[in-house]
């Protein structure tokens, strides 16, 4: 099992992709992460960026959108298989809002090897250990380049 905080970055062991295999990974939500990603997404629904809208909403305060959740989760499958253009598909579902000034944990793992096909498991918890993301599952190509 590799783990590893979102900052600084430490270095990744090299995989063996054997089933069982672990890659964890932390990100902070910080205040600023909806602002960033609705300028990249174009997504500017206030339930991301006004914490009274979001109050209002029911959601306690602005939440960060989903897709900057499976986004980040991507990227630590892409981490852990080493490069980009291994990961094949990514899917999970939605399970819980997730709050601003929360420290998400991501888990991969490697679930079974078919050859060069890596299918793996992915999860991610917030920092009450609730699921924000549940049945996530990943497949990759693991085969020499």
């Amino acid at each position: 099992m590799t783990k590893r905080d979102s900052c600084p970055k430490s270095p990744i062991m090299p995989r063996t992709f054997q089933e069982g295999e672990t890659h964890t990974v932390r990100r902070d939500v910080d205040k600023y992460r909806p602002y960033y990603y609705a300028a990249v997404s174009g997504d500017f629904n206030p339930i991301h960026l006004d914490p009274e809208f979001g109050q209002m909403a029911g959601l306690g305060g602005n939440i960060l959108h989903g897709m900057c959740t499976l986004a980040w989760a991507a990227e630590v499958a892409v981490e852990y298989l080493g490069e980009s253009r291994r990961l094949k598909s990514i899917r999970a579902r939605f399970s819980r809002p997730v709050q601003i000034g929360e420290t998400l944990t991501f888990t991969v793992r490697a679930a079974k090897r078919d050859g060069d096909v890596l299918r793996g498991e992915l999860s991610a918890v917030n920092s009450k250990g609730e699921e924000v993301l549940k049945n996530g599952v990943f497949e990759g190509n693991v085969g020499a380049a």
